[in-house]
């Protein structure tokens, strides 16, 4: 532990949605939900507007469209917000050479290896918070983000959480545990729905009710690492590293489909394609996966996990592809399949020139049930990275007339952002267009062959509306 407050956490207020908000005037203090659009879309970000109603991440989008029916339902512009991070992420590489990201929209920031000397003591912090969130505000075009100071990642990143939005929060050195204790022991990382269970079944509630269990029950009910870790984090002993160098872990596609898949050989389709995919961002990132893994989730929501690991590695596509396809044989799919997914692990920068055959295979089922359902889209996972939740679009739109789109295409949370950029389909709502007349704006809508589009950017107020056919020649998507 440290003795300062010198790790910082800065997570981006409701990020995609801010975007939007701050892009689209008209937008701006009212509901604002970004995600799949289609029957089994899934929440990706929600205003703080629209959370007032109880929408929130991964929630399906029918269930957001019932509690908040009058929100502006968007499919979400990557681009838009890949330049957002990229400025947020400068600023505090200028400010620190230790930086690590953990999304588009969060990252750590070690302050005690800052750039410039600093003033380390609780009011010098606070003053480097301050700073950081003005320049973040004034080079994003005004947005906000919640920073949490800490002597500990886990401590800052949970500080970040208690004065959200726009807040910052130092957790002073020496009163870490009085002040984790009264909060649910949800907030210490690994405490995910499973294992909280299994405490509850303990009578373990809060962090204070942990940290009255003893190292050795913890190790007893949950096994020895995780058991240890959770007794440590339970008294805010924390000593990993900030790490700009983390290793990816694993790198994954999946889709989620408007109408289940019955046939295999559209299965097969899916799949190779998905490997192409995730060949192509192994290539991009000079790396070469050991495991290949099918997930395949079927219409009452069980969830088969498969992997089987290589003698050798690999970034090639077709081997990804022959090795899922492989993986798939003899699973009873006659329900039919609503969500497949292909992805790799065991990364290395090393290739090996020649794979021999698969040496191991591993199988995981998880039975159907309400869990589970709100996550389903693609991911490109690092470690300790967020959820990354999508689905397909295609259904209608409160902000328009219905949008239009296609099966399995995909809207990400946190940093899987591979399958924002490469899948939203042509014309969904909150896509920039621009005309040659009346110049930039962006589609409110789609139906009936016609779109809507509201002709206003960040800097000119709220624009007007016009419709036209979706073959207009003046009409073109940036």
């Amino acid at each position: 532990m440290r003795r300062q407050a010198s790790i910082m956490h800065l997570d981006l207020d409701a990020f995609f949605a801010s975007v939007e908000q701050r892009d689209k005037p008209s937008l701006r203090g009212k509901p604002v939900i970004v995600g799949g659009l289609g029957q089994r879309g899934v929440v990706a970000t929600a205003s703080y507007e629209a959370r007032t109603y109880g929408v929130h991440s991964a929630m399906p989008m029918h269930e957001a469209r019932r509690l908040c029916p009058n929100a502006a339902f968007l499919a979400g512009r990557f681009g838009a917000y890949r330049t957002a991070s990229r400025i947020v992420m400068a600023i505090l590489e200028d400010l620190s050479p230790l930086v690590e990201p953990l999304s588009l929209d969060e990252a750590f920031v070690d302050l005690a290896a800052a750039r410039e000397p600093l003033d380390l003591s609780d009011e010098g912090i606070r003053a480097v918070a301050v700073r950081a969130k003005a320049e973040v505000a004034e080079r994003t075009g005004g947005l906000t983000c919640s920073v949490g100071l800490g002597s500990s990642k886990f401590i800052a990143k949970l500080a970040s959480e208690l004065d959200k939005p726009d807040g910052i929060h130092l957790v002073v050195p020496g009163t870490e545990i009085e002040t984790i204790a009264p909060l649910s022991v949800r907030v210490i990382p690994g405490v995910g729905p499973a294992t909280f269970d299994r405490l509850s079944r303990l009578g373990v509630a809060t962090v204070a009710d942990l940290q009255r269990r003893s190292e050795h029950e913890l190790v007893r009910e949950l096994g020895r690492a995780h058991g240890t870790a959770l007794h440590a984090l339970a008294f805010a002993r924390d000593d990993r590293e900030v790490s700009p160098d983390r290793d990816r872990k694993s790198i994954s596609v999946e889709d989620t489909f408007e109408t289940d898949l019955a046939g295999r050989d559209e299965m097969v389709a899916r799949i190779v394609r998905d490997a192409r995919l995730v060949a192509q961002r192994m290539k991009a990132t000079g790396v070469f996966a050991r495991t290949v893994t099918l997930k395949v989730r079927l219409h009452d929501f069980t969830t088969w996990t498969r992997s089987r690991t290589l003698e050798g590695a690999t970034d090639s596509a077709e081997v990804v592809a022959t090795e899922a396809t492989d993986l798939l044989a003899g699973l009873a799919l006659d329900q039919g399949v609503r969500l497949l997914g292909v992805g790799v692990s065991g990364l290395t920068t090393v290739a090996q020139d020649r794979l021999f055959e698969a040496r191991e295979d591993h199988e995981e089922i998880v039975p159907g049930g309400a869990e589970g359902q709100g996550r389903a889209a693609v991911d490109v996972a690092g470690s300790g990275a967020g959820d990354r939740t999508g689905s397909g679009s295609g259904a209608g739109d409160r902000t328009g007339s219905g949008a239009a789109g296609s099966a399995g295409s995909g809207v990400p949370e946190g940093d899987a952002t591979e399958t924002l950029e490469r899948r939203i389909p042509r014309w969904l709502p909150g896509a920039d267009v621009v005309h040659d007349e009346m110049g930039p704006g962006w589609i409110w809508g789609t139906g009936l062959g016609r779109v809507t589009v509201r002709f206003e950017t960040a800097g000119t107020g709220p624009g007007p509306v016009r419709t036209y056919d979706l073959g207009d020649p003046a009409l073109h998507l940036v």
